[in-house]
């Protein structure tokens, strides 16, 4: 029996960014949970990716799931990350989409930290600067139908869990040990990395350390995307999920 698959969205977003790459997987179970301020539960307590986890997991455990392969995409990447540190058993394997395990030098953090600020002063047109840097340069000049996707997500986004999620990333560890220690586990064996050519915020480089940490799994780059890979390329982005998940 398949495992089921569970897609982690991306800041500022919602599961609705895998929607194109839901539709190329029609016999997968994808289980895709908002999280919280995107669809999920309030933003409540001190912002932690590590919250993000523990919500994931009690969906699971409300659908009874109990091991499921888990895709994340950029911020779904890091909670992806804390389900291998406190929920380790329900992690079959991982697909790190758009990501890093390194922390945020100091310079980003104090910009995420600028950035809560403002959205809470501002509001949600705050984030229309993001466009720029989430869609690769191909996507923003031949795919106008995703570029008004995205913007529109941008516009819809809650200011507190805007502000929320990016206090949780600014505090997030570094997250090569956890890599390391699922790789000592047998998790190598079914993980996989991917990343878009034209990703200028995570990128090649930090793909490939991933990938080391993981012990050497495979990294797939996705040619004519930027950030968003899953929903700039979803056939790119679905083939990986079949040929090294079964999905």
């Amino acid at each position: 029996m398949r495992l089921p698959v569970v897609l982690i969205h991306a800041f500022p977003l919602g599961p609705a960014v895998f929607d194109d790459l839901a539709e190329r997987l029609p016999g997968t179970t994808l289980i895709r949970p908002a999280l919280r301020g995107f669809g999920g539960a309030d933003v409540t307590g001190e912002p932690s990716v590590d919250t993000y986890a523990d919500d994931v997991a009690t969906e699971l455990a409300a659908r009874g799931v109990e091991r499921a392969v888990v895709g994340g995409l950029s911020l779904g990447g890091y909670v992806t990350m804390a389900l291998l540190r406190r929920h380790p058993g329900l992690v079959a394997g991982v697909v790190l989409v758009d990501t890093k395990a390194s922390d945020d030098t100091d310079e980003a953090r104090a910009n995420r930290l600028r950035m809560a600020d403002a959205v809470e002063r501002h509001g949600s047109r705050a984030l229309r600067p993001m466009l720029g840097t989430l869609l690769g340069e191909t996507t923003r000049r031949d795919r106008p139908d995703v570029v008004a996707r995205v913007t529109g997500w941008l516009d819809a986004a809650r200011p507190d869990g805007v502000a929320w999620a990016q206090r949780a990333m600014a505090a997030r560890p570094p997250s090569f040990a956890t890599l390391r220690d699922a790789a000592a586990r047998g998790l190598g064996e079914t993980s996989t990395v991917v990343v878009g050519a034209e990703d200028t915020l995570t990128g090649t480089d930090e793909a490939d350390a991933m990938a080391a940490a993981l012990g050497g799994v495979a990294v797939h780059v996705v040619g004519g995307a930027g950030h968003l890979s899953p929903l700039e390329r979803p056939d790119a982005v679905a083939a990986v999920l079949r040929d090294h998940h079964g999905a």
